[in-house]
């Protein structure tokens, strides 16, 4: 009898670890998928970028993101939204243009259509912080007298993803060139 209660404990013990581990696993592997999604909006902005050309950066001076916003390149250090021409784009319209903005509930929006339309890339349970930004620098024309970098830009997410209840800070940051030479 006392056997037989020693051995019901001992395996009660080994199927709650075993539960708790298939728990964990399941945690971990939605955590990922999360990580994963975010790895993949950033990825894909930065390859977008690199091959575009003709950066417009909308900051605090540029409140609106719209088809009649959209003009000459620009240079801006934290930024809410960026517009460029995507690789095979027309600089000489912009209804091509693509654009990345982060909104003011903390989402990442993108549009192929010169701003007319936006997808979410985020999750919903990614949340960015407003202190997240986008830096274009050397974004203007060629100068000969100014301009003699290519234009850079810079990504920076932050923010909380919640699981579960469970809520998660994360960190990310890239810089990216432009392929195309500038001069």
């Amino acid at each position: 009898m006392i056997a037989i209660s020693l051995f019901i404990i001992i395996v009660m013990a080994g199927m709650g670890a075993l539960l708790n581990a298939n728990l964990l696993h399941q945690k971990s592997q939605s955590m990922r998928s999360i990580m994963d999604n975010l790895s993949f909006i950033m990825e894909d902005m930065s390859r977008n970028l690199r091959t575009g050309f003709d950066f417009q950066c909308f900051d605090a001076s540029n409140p609106t993101l719209s088809p009649a916003t959209l003009g000459a390149a620009r240079s801006c250090a934290d930024g809410w939204a960026i517009v460029f021409e995507y690789a095979n784009g027309s600089s000489s319209t912009f209804t091509d243009q693509w654009a990345y903005y982060i909104s003011n509930d903390g989402k990442i929006f993108k549009s192929v259509d010169g701003a007319n339309s936006f997808v979410q890339l985020t999750p919903i349970e990614v949340v960015i912080d407003p202190a997240s930004s986008f830096s274009v620098l050397g974004a203007e024309p060629f100068d000969s007298n100014a301009d003699e970098q290519q234009p850079f830009v810079s990504i920076r997410l932050s923010g909380k993803i919640t699981f579960k209840d469970v809520v998660t800070p994360f960190s990310l940051q890239t810089s990216v060139s432009q392929r195309l030479i500038d001069i």
